[in-house]
């Protein structure tokens, strides 16, 4: 039997991983889990006026299976999505506005753009209705043990070619204009992960579904996940830093040592087992491996900085062409790719508790808005985005890999029984794809522990399953 497993990292991927090796290997399982900071990792909460606002990791498209269960599971509640109108800002004027209206925003964009609308959303729906093949295949044990493996189960090859193209080389193929990849897509993908259309096709293709579907929250912040699946399983969280790992075997079979510090100094612990859901990026930790035969490597790539600013104040509406404020009708600002503009997106955000008295601020009076950037803003440009503002929270990290230096993808497995989890962000990075990642390291985990390989990199799964059921 497996005896004890360590998990490097809290953050959704490791409260995940946690809670999914738990259901496979049965709650005998002794879990480890390992994190230097917070429990939540990048979903993160700040306070303004004793109100919590989310300060990343918002939105969660409303087909995330997992993330849906956890909330289930955990007893959590959706949280009510406030309406609001968006538009996108090209620094000097907006190239399109939502309206209250659905069938009339159809219509503009329609008006606007053509058939490339359609185009989108019917390239859109394909890719996302094969990624949806992923929860069948996990509800029968099946597992991968690499990203190109997985994503060849849903797509075949033309999925694994999305992760090495960009998403407007993409839809300028099937027939999107230009005009609608520089205003639209690109204003997308700036408020999700901060970069261009250059990103690989397939973690577009996620974002954009994130963009049309309707999306939710959780009552309570999205970090309340991360912390009830940890107690669900009643894993031992412990508050220090993984600064390597070194391999020793016993019986035939791996051991890991996982070296830590914390305040009383350094330790060390033996596993079975080990997970890391960190990033093993050399920019992004000083990580180990030692005894390891052929060594493990550093993995390439980098990371995208990336700002967000929570600014209580009065906006400046006449910066966005609005001398008025009260007329100001919008709480979401995308922006497209210009080179002035210092900001990627901006909206007016809700707390994450929402009584039912709730109700939006008026444009004139003091909001709290949630601005992304790259870089910190400095007072100048504060002061272009608001008339005057009570306070300002920054907080900076590394979020999103940087997608233009597009290489092969990271790892799954670096040893018999040690994982890597985050590689999965070089595919697409949101809460559900690190859940169905967690879910897959743990399937892996079990079937290369119980030698059930036919449960592995299986071909023709789609045929299999059906003939299963």
């Amino acid at each position: 039997p497996l005896s004890p497993a360590a998990v490097v990292g809290a953050g959704l991927g490791g409260s995940a991983t946690a809670y999914f090796l738990q259901q496979h290997f049965g709650p005998q399982v002794q879990l480890d889990v390992y994190e230097a900071a917070s429990v939540g990792g990048r979903l993160a909460t700040v306070t303004v006026n004793k109100q919590q606002y989310e300060s990343r990791g918002a939105s969660i498209h409303a087909l995330s299976l997992h993330m849906q269960d956890f909330v289930k599971i955990l007893g959590l509640k959706q949280r009510r999505e406030v309406a609001g109108k968006s538009a996108i800002f090209s620094g000097e004027h907006f190239v399109l506005e939502e309206t209250d209206w659905y069938l009339l925003n159809l219509f503009r964009l329609w008006w606007h753009y053509g058939i490339s609308f359609l185009r989108l959303q019917m390239w859109v729906e394909e890719v996302m209705e094969k990624f949806m093949r992923i929860y069948k295949y996990q509800a029968h044990g099946y597992a991968f043990s690499s990203l190109e493996e997985l994503l060849r189960s849903l797509g075949g090859e033309a999925f694994v070619n999305m992760t090495q193209r960009s998403v407007a080389e993409s839809l300028l193929e099937v027939g999107v204009t230009q005009r609608f990849v520089d205003d639209v897509i690109a204003a997308v993908l700036r408020s999700s992960y901060g970069q261009s259309v250059l990103v690989p096709a397939f973690a577009g293709a996620m974002s954009l579904a994130g963009a049309q579907g309707s999306s939710w929250a959780v009552e309570g912040g999205n970090k309340l996940v991360c912390s009830g699946l940890l107690k669900l399983t009643k894993a031992n969280v412990i508050s220090a830093r993984v600064t390597g790992i070194s391999l020793h075997s016993s019986e035939g079979r791996a051991l890991y040592q996982l070296h830590y510090e914390n305040t009383e100094g350094q330790g060390s612990a033996f596993y079975d087992l080990v997970v890391v859901t960190t990033p093993l990026h050399p920019s992004r930790s000083n990580f180990t491996f030692e005894n390891f035969h052929p060594p493990i490597s550093d993995l390439p790539g980098a990371f995208q900085p990336s700002v967000t600013s929570v600014v209580h104040g009065y906006l400046n509406s006449s910066y966005f062409g609005f001398p008025d404020p009260k007329l100001f009708p919008f709480t979401s600002i995308l922006t497209t790719d210009t080179p002035d503009l210092f900001f990627h997106a901006m909206d007016n955000i809700c707390p994450v508790n929402i009584s039912a008295a709730f109700r939006r601020k008026q444009p004139q009076e003091a909001a709290v808005w949630r601005v992304l950037s790259q870089r910190p803003l400095d007072k100048p440009q504060l002061k272009t985005l608001f008339r005057s503002y009570y306070s300002v929270q920054v907080t900076e990290w590394p979020t999103y890999p940087r997608y233009d230096a597009a290489k092969a993808l990271p790892p799954v497995v670096l040893h018999e029984s040690l994982f890597y989890l985050s590689g999965v962000e070089w595919v697409a990075s949101s809460m559900e794809m690190v859940a169905v990642a967690a879910k897959n390291v743990a399937l892996l985990a079990y079937n290369r522990w119980h030698q059930e390989l036919e449960k592995i990199d299986q071909k023709d799964l789609m045929h299999k399953v059906k003939t299963e059921l």
